[in-house]
């Protein structure tokens, strides 16, 4: 591997680690994800239709610097600090004086798309061009189609969780009032969670009423920290492996149980045998059971927590235990 493809991936390695950003350039709704180093620079782009980016190095940005600066005389790390505080900014959605202070106007022609930046140098204007091309179809899978599609299986694990979680909740409340516990306030008073009623009026009501869109542009900052996760720990897995050493199926695949959470593996299984559990006592409650036989424990510290519990003597008419 040649050393400048040995920097292409760590530069690669660097923008993966970056969100994306809604951001509105020259009136233009886009994602935006750009790396600026110390005299280079690396941009993505999309509308979720298309794809664009631009990659520059020392000697390019001098080039173009002189091209649209005639006027100008300045090595290139002047041109490039300069560029980086009016530029940043913009791909980032700050709102700044020096985003105030450059101004930016986009045009496609055909399947390229150039971004005109304008603002003032030392007195005198200066003119950059970001003029970015299509964005080969391996490199938007690995910067945006693979890293959400990990972020949806997280997000489908912790739901997975946390419905475990509510059912052994719903077990302990059980047990305090198999007890003599009452509640102090009735409207405190819930019902036991259902995980198939959950999910299907979830599906049925609550996402028609959240209006989403395919071509909704929303990167809100808690997707934007989850997909950083993601992407992090992608790259973390790949920069073991040496630049010859072949691919192993850890390079290709998305982050497993164990690496996004402390949860075996059954408590996925456990969801579906939720729904067997239909048998309800007096009070609309599953009767008294151990909770070991009706829902697996979340975590070897709340297996042994569990132990301790079943060996001590229940306390009998353990009465305003919620008061």
């Amino acid at each position: 591997m040649q050393l400048s493809d040995v920097c292409s991936v760590e530069m690669e390695a660097v923008l993966s680690a970056l969100p994306w950003v809604p951001v509105s350039i020259g009136g233009f709704d886009l994602l935006a994800k750009a790396w600026f180093g110390d005299t280079q620079y690396w941009v993505l782009l999309s509308d979720l239709s298309s794809v664009w980016e631009e990659e520059m190095n020392a000697e390019d940005i001098q080039s173009r610097a002189q091209d649209l600066n005639k006027r100008l005389r300045a090595p290139t790390q002047a041109f490039f600090t300069h560029l980086c505080s009016v530029a940043r900014p913009c791909y980032s959605s700050q709102d700044d004086e020096q985003t105030s202070a450059a101004h930016m106007s986009l045009e496609r022609h055909g399947d390229n798309l150039t971004i005109r930046l304008k603002s003032e140098l030392a007195g005198l204007p200066f003119y950059w061009e970001f003029r970015c091309t299509p964005t080969p179809v391996a490199m938007v899978c690995r910067q945006l189609v693979r890293p959400l599609l990990a972020a949806s299986r997280v997000l489908q694990r912790q739901v997975e969780d946390l419905a475990a979680l509510l059912i052994r909740k719903d077990a302990e409340i059980q047990d305090y009032q198999d007890n003599g516990a009452v509640l102090s306030r009735a409207r405190l008073q819930t019902e036991p969670f259902e995980v198939h009623r959950y999910r299907e009026y979830f599906f049925t009501q609550t996402i028609p009423q959240m209006g989403v869109l395919l071509d909704s542009l929303d990167f809100d900052s808690e997707l934007q920290a989850l997909y950083v996760a993601v992407s992090s720990g992608n790259t973390a897995q790949k920069r073991k492996h040496s630049p010859g050493s072949s691919p192993t199926a850890e390079d290709n695949h998305f982050p497993d149980h164990q690496q996004t959470s402390d949860v075996p593996k059954g408590v996925g299984s456990s969801l579906a045998s939720q729904e067997q559990i239909d048998v309800k006592g007096p009070s609309g409650r599953t009767p008294k059971a151990d909770s070991e036989q009706t829902v697996p424990l979340i975590s070897t510290a709340a297996a042994g927590s569990e132990e301790r519990s079943t060996s001590r003597p229940k306390k009998k008419k353990a009465r305003g235990l919620f008061r």
